[in-house]
């Protein structure tokens, strides 16, 4: 007994040991936090600085940062962004991290005036940079028409997509563009020129591929399909399958005998049934010779099932002329 109670008091002490342990481990990191937050107060902070705040209020004409200082800053409505689509009310949140430049050490009431359209120019180009280096795929919003092409901001930066490279194809009409809301790649910064270059159409064309690659491997090898001639090349015809796809027949596979062109048997605009040999690689081979091939093999089979019954067939004299009426 005497045993167990001494154990109870050793266990009482370590644990007593431990709480002490955790509590002056929370007194240090609550003292260096402390420290952390006294030593970014007495910093220096000069005019041209870009310095980051934590958005602590919003309103129409201003969003107050809290900089981990003594004051505040202040960054005018005005003074946010380039981007004349730009809302602060509705897109500027409180808790959100913002980066701008010192315009004056005292906005008059004691506050640090900031503008994040100046740190724009000092920090942005660098971000974009990485986002060309990374193919970022940044969602923008047309906000102007120009000649032969649109304008959409990023980062703050005024970019500029060429008509060519809105879509797959080249865009003639531009106007329905203005407002639309685009998923580009950045492929130009010049920095020294202002020169900003976005581009939608590889991203675009990767999605066609993407969506065209699917619906090819959704197709069964074997499967017989309805098509019309699109094309005629020396080496086959393209037949187009509708939804998006075409297949190559390959000239051996038009017809059952030999023939020197497709032009021989095909023209554009026939109506074929083909048969899907294989979808390798996203490509769709087909076959008219094999498709009618197949055709015939199932009349075959109907005829014969057709003209077979269960009862047996005589070979006699006297069933032939029983059949004749003799």
């Amino acid at each position: 007994m005497l045993r167990f109670t001494c154990y109870l008091k050793e266990s009482n002490i370590q644990w007593v040991i431990c709480r002490k342990a955790k509590e002056t481990d929370i007194m240090e990191e609550s003292m260096k936090d402390y420290e952390k937050e006294l030593e970014a107060s007495f910093r220096t902070i000069n005019e041209g600085d870009v310095i980051k705040g934590t958005v602590i209020d919003v309103n129409e004409e201003e969003v107050t940062l809290d900089l981990k200082y003594y004051t505040q800053g202040i960054i005018k409505a005005q003074d946010m962004s380039e981007d004349p689509g730009f809302s602060v009310l509705n897109d500027v949140k409180i808790g959100d991290e913002i980066e701008a430049s010192v315009v004056k050490m005292d906005d008059g009431q004691g506050n640090i005036l900031l503008s994040k359209k100046e740190a724009n120019e000092v920090l942005s180009w660098d971000v974009l940079t990485g986002y060309m280096e990374e193919k970022k795929e940044i969602d923008v919003k047309i906000s102007e028409i120009v000649n032969a092409g649109a304008v959409a901001y990023v980062e703050g930066i005024r970019g500029f997509i060429p008509a060519s490279q809105l879509d797959i194809t080249y865009v003639e009409d531009l106007e329905p563009y203005k407002g639309k809301e685009l998923t580009v790649r950045v492929i130009t910064v010049d920095k020294e020129k202002e020169k900003l270059i976005l581009s939608a159409k590889d991203i675009l064309r990767e999605r066609a591929k993407e969506e065209h690659d699917h619906k090819v491997a959704m197709i069964v090898p074997g499967t017989v399909l309805e098509g019309i001639v699109e094309s005629l090349q020396p080496y086959g015809a393209f037949v187009d399958l509708k939804d998006g796809l075409t297949g190559l027949v390959h000239i051996s596979q038009i017809c059952q005998r030999r023939i020197k062109k497709p032009s021989e048997v095909l023209k554009v605009g026939d109506k074929v049934n083909v048969k899907v040999l294989n979808t390798n690689d996203g490509k769709i081979s087909l076959s008219i010779k094999a498709a009618q091939e197949q055709e015939v093999q199932e009349v075959e089979t109907f005829d014969t099932k057709q003209f077979s019954s269960e009862e047996s067939v005589g070979t006699s004299l006297g069933d032939l002329f029983k059949k004749l009426g003799l």
